[in-house]
């Protein structure tokens, strides 16, 4: 009896030493919930209910505040000044990314998306001036997405205006654009191992939107030993990896490095020229993760934008109609659409970013980690801090949009009706972790989107009376599955 009670009065004793250290701690942060040992004050916001709870904490500690993971802070921040200064003002202070278990699972610190350091530096560097030279924003890349455009066109006519749910053929078209730009060459509709890739990223993707991903990063000895989503996941990365492997060796064999063509020869070049220098991260298993973050990076977004878009065009049919008006009224029925179009078709244009706005694909960006002793928003930040970026509340911000909660495109159009920018729209983040492929995909988003108005008048399938436009949560906010007819104009 005397040791039970001794027991309990030592575990209270330290929960009350630990209550009391995290209070003293947590004195220079921005104000937040109470936490508590071990659970810290996650608990007090409900990621997955919806965007109220994160509304609500800004709403009762301000636009920059405290959340604490056990007892690791986290800065949140929310709405648009919060996001622009606490992304840009000492950028490059707050550009490191968590080393969770997942993270270390599906990538080992490699490649581009999660890693840290050296290794993120030097990839991404190489990345971006890899895709520049492949023609990223310019015509080299535009006739590739041009080229899916086509297909994408053709496999609607074939359909001759019956439903179809039209999310494989739009993840197909975009996953042929990344694949041009790293492999070299496309793959058919049909092609088997293709699918396969496809399907393999999908099951990571779901993984990553899963209850179980949660459990995975809380108690990890426990995924180890149940069978199922992790083993799931893990088998999909590694089916990616070999594929990635066998379109590396068969890259090598041809040899072509002096005269590259595509991500992999340009990467195989690199390795060659940096192979006598000491602190090169530029290696095989380097290469293979940099593909696998291209892919899951370039097509599971643009691809879930453009579901997006389409079924937008279905709830507003005016805002198609007017769409379809611009286009006539500029461009020939034969013309092919290319970015510079943009320039010409203002109204259009401001469609394709009110879609990215009010789709708001990534309600809260990757966590970043502060790499050293900062300053964030006038608060000290010590190293280690993570910052969790509410993109979703800089592209809903009422002290920056005239109808936030309305799809608007003159939100995107000055009186005379010509294209403005925004500096609100955040839909690629900010900072150095902005996203890459930025470029790529606003020139894919605006030729595909255009090519399939150009030909098409998209219907709502007889019988439809209500259409969902509710959001599916995840690590991006996809549309439930829906059908569509492409009836020929």
């Amino acid at each position: 009896m005397m040791i039970s009670v001794i027991l309990i009065s030592l575990v209270l004793f330290l929960l009350t030493a630990q209550f009391l250290s995290l209070q003293w701690k947590s004195r220079g942060f921005p104000p937040g919930p109470i936490p508590f040992p071990i659970i810290g004050s996650m608990w007090w916001i409900n990621f997955r209910a919806d965007h109220g709870s994160l509304k609500k904490l800004a709403e009762t500690y301000g636009n920059i505040c405290t959340l604490w993971m056990g007892h690791r802070p986290v800065m949140v921040l929310y709405g648009f000044q919060a996001l622009k200064n606490g992304l840009t003002n000492n950028s490059e202070d707050v550009s490191g990314r968590l080393q969770t278990y997942v993270f270390n699972e599906m990538s080992n610190g490699k490649g581009i998306l999660v890693s840290n350091g050296l290794i993120w530096k030097q990839q991404r560097h190489f990345g971006i001036g890899t895709l520049r030279k492949l023609g990223m924003g310019n015509k080299g890349m535009e006739r590739g997405i041009q080229t899916e455009a086509h297909y994408l066109v053709e496999f609607f006519r074939e359909k001759q205006g019956e439903a179809v749910d039209p999310s494989f053929p739009i993840v197909h078209a975009v996953s042929n654009v990344i694949c041009a730009v790293v492999f070299g060459h496309r793959f058919s509709l049909e092609d088997k191992t293709f699918r396969r890739l496809i399907k393999a990223f999908n099951s990571i993707v779901a993984f990553g939107n899963s209850h179980f991903y949660y459990m995975c990063e809380m108690l990890p000895w426990l995924a180890e030993l149940l069978p199922g989503p992790l083993h799931k996941a893990r088998f999909s990365r590694d089916f990616v990896r070999s594929f990635v492997r066998r379109e590396i060796k068969s890259h090598k064999e041809k040899g072509r490095i002096d005269e590259p063509e595509d991500f992999i020869d340009f990467y195989l070049k690199q390795i060659e020229k940096t192979k006598n220098v000491p602190n090169s991260t530029f290696d095989e298993d380097n290469m293979v993760q940099s593909v696998f973050d291209l892919f899951l990076g370039g097509s599971e977004t643009t691809a879930t934008t453009l579901r997006w878009a389409l079924l937008f065009m279905l709830v507003y049919p005016d805002i198609q109609d007017k769409v379809q008006q611009e286009l006539d009224a500029v461009l020939s029925p034969s013309h092919l659409i290319c970015y510079e179009d943009r320039k010409k078709l203002p109204y259009t244009n401001a469609v394709v970013h009110e879609i990215l706005r009010f789709s708001s694909i990534i309600l809260i960006t990757l966590p970043r980690e502060a790499v050293k002793d900062t300053t964030l928003l006038g608060y000290h930040v010590p190293k280690g801090t993570l910052i969790m970026a509410n993109v979703d509340s800089a592209l809903f911000d009422p002290a920056y949009w005239e109808t936030p909660h309305q799809f608007n495109p003159g939100h995107f159009l000055d009186k005379g009706g010509n294209f403005v920018t925004r500096e609100a729209f955040l839909a690629f983040s900010a900072g150095h972790r902005v996203c890459l492929g930025e470029a790529m995909a606003k020139m894919e988003l605006f030729i595909i989107f255009c090519s399939l108005l150009q030909k098409f008048k998209f219907t709502v399938p007889e019988g439809v009376k209500e259409i969902n436009t509710d959001i599916i949560f995840g690590s991006t906010m996809k549309p439930h599955p829906y059908k569509l007819c492409a009836v020929l104009r």
